[in-house]
């Protein structure tokens, strides 16, 4: 290949490159916009189904059995129709309303406020038995009603049993003790009747609501089954010889069925029922303790508001919100601990709402919407990356040693895409009458292409393993430059290292070629130029075909230097500014004071003592 035409090429062989990714381009916050808007519209409409619901159901369980309030101190006492009552009365359920009534006297007598009695009553039994407990029953007494809604295919009926009016004649008040489950078969809410057994209760006990609850309220469980106070059946009818002295007095008692041993999900049980404390524990609660539970939360207005629609939108949106402004700029480890901290702030406002605001605002619906959009823009980043990582192995495995296009690969940042002026050291190497050598062989040009591929590649291992960037090959020559993509402190230093050792790596290649019986025709030789100074560097051709290279003065002078060392019989040649940096490193021996085409100012040159 002719010099004049290889050194006045300014411009870069172009190769094919995969396009690297537009991180940060206005694709990508369209991307953002777009994911956001989905994952709302997603999250809004999920969050109104049956399934979602239940979803922020059991969401509301743990929320709201973590760190529960106290039972308030003078909530209802259980009396427990359980095992050791029915081991030492030795009667066969149902008992005799006759027993009934020899608890209400005893309670009476040991001076409780109110008695609920969480048993129905509707069909006769023994007149004598009735009729002692009617004498009994007063109007400090409420008994339980049942109202059951049966859904027939024609039409709804709704079904209310009350006790035996024989027994309310004396002032005793029905209440109905229904309660409502939710779709997995856990009570949540307080019932919605204006005669519930509970509230009765609590009117009879003198106390009155300060807020009515509204629809849908959520019920505050306390504890877990057994969490009241409770005392066996058998021990209140005698209660001065199972009780300490006044362990009654002034209370609010509730009887009902109530199994020492809580029954489990699995076993079932009469009257026993899942609260929000079932799936800690895995036990029922007694209705008894229920309708307690209840009181306490009509006494002290402790019930929990279920959000509103506007309220539960509004939390999506803003988890969506904030979601978008942590991808906006990127995504990275520190965008996951964000997000992390992000969404136990969503649970733990949850909490506080709870707890403190007495509200449920569901937090699944918002935390899906703000993991949905870190998630689809963190995906889209991830692949952006892998992309970007392909794409720069690809582009530079061609002109770096692998351990540099590993660097580059692992940390992008490393790598500026585009033009960007930087201090660069340039060689340009070639083979000194390669013309002839190629003339000689235009008849066998498969020869000449392995002849010029053996040459190259000592040249290029050299480059390389002095961490140099391979520009391009020329024929038999090489443009090679340091300090880009990756900063190179000792960029001069590395280049006439490399430079040594490609003129080093000439002689073995000689030998091998000379066993070979070629060493009388074919003896190779080369010249290097190097230069410093500052350079364009980057990307540079059409939008399809583009190289990574150099361009500017210090890449033209460096390549003259190089086309100046057969005239001064030396293999390397310096320029000033190169040989400024290494003099302290390297031994120089200056050559001449030359003008180089294209330069009006003559430059001194040096080459490398020894070499």
């Amino acid at each position: 290949m002719g010099s004049d035409f290889r050194r006045d090429i300014q411009g870069p062989l172009l190769m094919d490159v995969p396009r690297g990714p537009r991180v940060g381009s206005a694709g990508r916050s369209r991307f953002v916009v777009i994911a956001a808007i989905l994952a709302l519209a997603i999250a809004a409409l999920s969050s109104q189904t049956a399934p979602w619901r239940l979803l922020e159901a059991r969401a509301f369980d743990f929320l709201s059995t973590t760190l529960p309030p106290a039972r308030p101190a003078e909530g209802p006492l259980i009396i427990a129709i359980d095992e050791p009552s029915f081991a030492e009365i030795g009667l066969q359920w149902p008992w005799p309303r006759s027993l009934h009534a020899q608890l209400i006297a005893a309670l009476r007598n040991a001076g409780v406020r109110a008695i609920g009695v969480d048993i129905i009553f509707a069909e006769p039994s023994d007149p004598a038995a009735d009729s002692a407990l009617a004498g009994a029953i007063g109007p400090d007494i409420v008994l339980a009603a049942d109202e059951t809604l049966i859904e027939g295919p024609h039409a709804d009926q709704l079904v209310r049993v009350e006790p035996l009016p024989a027994l309310l004649v004396n002032g005793g008040r029905p209440g109905v003790s229904s309660i409502v489950l939710d779709g997995d078969g856990t009570l949540r809410r307080i019932p919605a009747y204006d005669d519930g057994f509970a509230r009765q209760l609590l009117e009879i006990a003198g106390n009155v609501p300060g807020v009515h609850p509204p629809a849908g309220a959520l019920i505050q469980a306390y504890g877990p089954a057994r969490s009241y106070d409770t005392v066996s059946y058998y021990q209140a009818l005698v209660p001065s010889e199972f009780l300490p002295p006044g362990h009654l007095a002034g209370r609010v008692v509730i009887i009902g069925l109530s199994l020492q041993s809580a029954p489990t999900v699995e076993a079932g049980g009469a009257d026993a029922y899942a609260t929000s404390f079932t799936p800690r524990t895995g036990r029922l609660v007694s209705g008894a303790e229920i309708q307690a539970t209840i009181f306490d939360n009509l006494a002290a207005g402790s019930f929990i508001r279920s959000a509103s629609l506007l309220v539960t939108l509004t939390a999506i949106a803003a988890a969506t919100l904030a979601s978008a402004l942590l991808v906006w700029h990127g995504t990275g480890w520190q965008t996951i601990a964000a997000g992390a901290a992000t969404v136990l702030f969503i649970a733990a406002a949850g909490f506080i709402a709870i707890r403190v605001g007495r509200l449920h605002v569901p937090t699944l619906a918002p935390g899906f919407a703000f993991v949905t959009v870190a998630s689809a823009v963190g995906a889209r980043d991830f692949a952006a990356e892998r992309r970007l990582r392909r794409f720069i192995a690809h582009a530079f495995s061609q002109y770096l040693d692998p351990a540099q296009v590993r660097r580059l690969a692992a940390d992008p940042s490393g790598l500026k895409l585009g033009g960007e002026r930087k201090t660069l050291t340039v060689l340009f190497s070639d083979v000194r009458g390669f013309t002839t050598i190629a003339e000689s062989m235009k008849h066998d040009p498969e020869r000449l292409t392995g002849l010029i591929n053996r040459l190259l590649d000592p040249l290029s291992e050299a480059i390389l393993a002095h961490g140099g960037t391979i520009d391009k090959y020329m024929g038999d020559a090489v443009m090679a430059f340091w300090n880009a993509p990756l900063d190179d402190p000792d960029h001069a230093l590395h280049a006439v290292q490399a430079a040594i050792a490609m003129v080093a790596a000439i002689e073995p290649l000689n030998a091998e070629l000379a066993r070979e019986g070629l060493g009388d025709d074919l003896r190779f030789k080369i010249g290097v130029g190097i230069n410093s100074g500052d350079c364009i560097v980057g990307n540079m051709g059409s939008r399809r075909r583009f190289d990574y290279t150099a361009i500017g003065d210090a890449v033209n002078l460096a390549s003259r230097l190089e086309g100046q060392t057969k005239e001064h019989g030396v293999s390397i040649l310096l320029g000033e500014e190169t040989a400024a940096l290494i003099h302290h490193n390297v031994p120089l021996v200056e050559v001449a004071s030359i003008r180089v085409k294209g330069k009006t100012e003559a430059v001194t040159v040096y080459t490398i003592g020894g070499v």
